[in-house]
């Protein structure tokens, strides 16, 4: 049961596999910063919206104020200014027309608010006051001027109260008290004869209400970071769990201890976690092919060799003990077919197992295969490989371009002109013909012997498969010729294929397919 509900929950956690690594690596991380910097610039925000609501009240509290005071008696104008000192928590100075104090709240009754000493709070308020800074510092907000009593009780010391005289309307300062909390003067010319006052009000509130927004994203913050971790560990099983299964899997593979050992797919993952799954699990399939065919290839070749070591040592060890020179000259004979028969084959293997990395390492040329097969036609007819046979050629009068290493498809080419020769009966001609087809360039070469069942087709092109006419010597044909030459086709992005003749007479016909230069430009 705690199985179940384990997977159940597992099932629920699932992260979903289309989304990729990086993004939600990204998400993951990016959440707790994100949150914390949006957080941040809400907090200034929202201070400044307290001072601006707090700026707009001080102004219209010291114009009301002004009217107030502005036709009183001295005694009632400090009538009032102690009261509404005390009922608004305001320090309430005024000034006459030569800026002279000549009232104070705070001399007239009892001050209702102090600043507060820093030295003599708490280390919490300390580290409050640093965390006020630091919001302040990374939002760039303008630094605020120190709250400092003049010396002098005098209008023109305090610039707010200097503008308003001057300008005759009412003016807002912002200072900083000593323990770091706002102080909001607003000053306001009174009545016409020059007098005029200053509020003064330290809005301790906005600070406190300022401090517990804070503290709550702090906590969200908080929150945060620990589902950041949480999902961080989730997300790292999501990505080390299948690593782990497949470094298990590769290194079965490697040791070879489970031949059908299956390095997992993860179909189901969409992400790059799938796609390396999937990558190392078809080059784990590849490798193994390509072990095979190493296995494969080695035992043929052991068994290819075998054979004319055999009759090579054979022939060797018999020589002493004949005498007869007739027998002599034939166990000669065959030792040096032997020989040639092996330096064929040791030739055609060290062929066969280099082409592959000499044609990925090689650089393709656009060239004219017509021309290529012009040229080899040519040189062929001085030479013994044609046997006698005319080679008829049927080649476009135009160029016919192609992609490809040119030494290498002049093999594919000697190897199917070589193939003919060896099935054409006498006399007959090997029929070669090149065209385009669509964006495909066609090369064919036909012969005149048996052709090749339906059903052998494909085994030609094995290594070292070799339906040699009965006439022909044995040991002359290496059995690689054709695997060659499709190995060299398939590495340009073609195809080599037997098929019997277009015309439906006897023989063979071995079609070689080429994408165009114009498919594959260069």
């Amino acid at each position: 049961m705690a199985h179940a509900a384990a997977e159940r929950m597992d099932a629920v956690m699932r992260w979903p596999t289309k989304v990729s690594l990086t993004s939600r690596i990204l998400a993951v991380n990016l959440l707790p910063l994100l949150l914390l910097g949006g957080g941040i610039f809400y907090l200034d925000n929202y201070r400044k919206q307290l001072l601006d609501e707090r700026y707009k009240m001080a102004r219209i509290e010291a114009q009301i104020l002004a009217e107030a005071l502005a036709g009183a008696s001295r005694m009632r104008q400090e009538a009032l200014i102690t009261q509404i000192g005390k009922e608004q928590r305001l320090r309430i100075r005024m000034f006459d027309a030569e800026g002279n104090l000549w009232a104070d709240s705070f001399a007239l009754a009892e001050p209702v608010f102090t600043f507060d000493d820093p030295g003599a709070q708490p280390w919490t308020e300390d580290f409050a006051r640093m965390l006020d800074r630091a919001v302040d510092t990374v939002v760039g907000a303008d630094p605020i001027p120190d709250y400092v009593e003049p010396e002098i009780p005098q209008a023109d010391l305090w610039p707010e109260l200097a503008r308003a005289r001057a300008e005759g309307l009412s003016q807002i300062q912002l200072r900083d008290a000593p323990d770091g909390t706002p102080v909001i003067n607003a000053a306001a010319p009174v009545g016409l004869r020059g007098a005029s006052l200053l509020t003064t009000r330290n809005a301790v509130d906005i600070t406190d209400s300022v401090r517990r927004a804070r503290t709550t994203l702090i906590g969200g913050v908080a929150l945060a970071l620990l589902m950041s971790i949480l999902l961080s560990l989730f997300l790292a099983r999501t990505i080390v769990a299948p690593l782990q299964q497949l470094a298990r899997a590769a290194m079965r593979v490697r040791l070879g201890r489970d031949r059908q050992v299956e390095v997992p797919r993860l179909p189901e993952r969409r992400d790059e976690i799938g796609t390396l799954a999937r990558a190392v699990s078809d080059m784990t399939a590849a490798l193994r092919h390509r072990i095979d065919a190493v296995d494969q290839f080695a035992a043929d070749v052991a068994h290819e060799i075998k054979n004319p070591l055999a009759s090579l040592r054979s022939a060797i060890e018999s020589l002493p003990r004949v005498t007869d020179a007739d027998l002599r000259a034939k166990l000669t004979d065959i030792a040096a077919h032997d020989v040639r028969r092996i330096d064929r084959l040791v030739t055609d293997i060290s062929e066969a197992s280099r082409v592959d990395a000499e044609i990925s390492r090689a650089v393709l040329e656009r060239f004219d295969l017509a021309e290529l097969v012009r040229n080899i036609a040519g040189l062929r007819e001085n030479r013994p490989e044609n046997a006698g046979h005319l080679i008829a050629l049927d080649l476009p009068p135009v160029p016919v371009r192609v992609m490809g290493v040119p030494a290498r498809l002049e093999r594919v080419i000697e190897n199917l002109l070589d193939n003919a020769v060896s099935f054409s009966p006498a006399g007959a001609p090997i029929e070669v013909r090149l065209a385009e087809q669509g964006a495909d360039i066609i090369l064919s070469v036909s012969d005149h012997g048996p052709g090749i069942p339906e059903d052998k087709r494909e085994q030609v092109f094995e290594r070292f498969h070799s339906l040699r006419p009965d006439a022909e010597d044995f040991g002359n044909h290496s059995g690689l010729g054709l695997a060659i030459a499709r190995t060299i086709a398939e590495a340009h992005d073609g195809t080599l294929a037997a098929l019997s003749r277009a015309d439906g007479g006897n023989g063979a016909r071995l079609v070689l397919t080429l994408p165009s230069a114009e498919r594959r430009p260069g």
